[in-house]
């Protein structure tokens, strides 16, 4: 059984990031992904550090080379295999991972996660 279908995987840049809202009310998540050639990884948008979004400017998850994830307030850098902060404010921390799945060419919620 696979789980919510986000997005087709060809609508993600490679590589790219794209926030997305999934639910509505209280079980609201902000979400993005963030495309690597055939890998995808997903996160919950929350800076660890001040519980804010990452993309202060809408849409823009990644460093200018597209090497790592950054958080626009306070330009904390995350890896983006497994979301841990390399640098700034919340060195040390992690994103909170969402698991995700590709299949038949569509990018899903991981059963696990619903």
């Amino acid at each position: 059984m696979t789980g919510e279908a986000i997005c087709a995987l060809d609508d993600l840049d490679d590589p790219g990031a794209r926030g997305f809202t999934l639910g509505s009310g209280k079980a609201r998540r902000d979400i993005f992904l963030v495309r690597r050639d055939v890998a995808v990884f997903a996160y919950v948008n929350c800076c660890p550090h001040a519980n804010q979004r990452l993309d202060a400017r809408p849409g823009r998850f990644l460093t200018m080379d597209e090497t790592q994830i950054i958080c626009g307030g306070h330009a904390a850098l995350f890896r983006i295999e497994d979301g841990f902060c390399t640098s700034g404010p919340c060195a040390g921390q992690h994103l909170e991972a969402i698991a995700v799945e590709v299949v038949d060419g569509v990018v899903r919620v991981a059963p696990d996660n619903r």
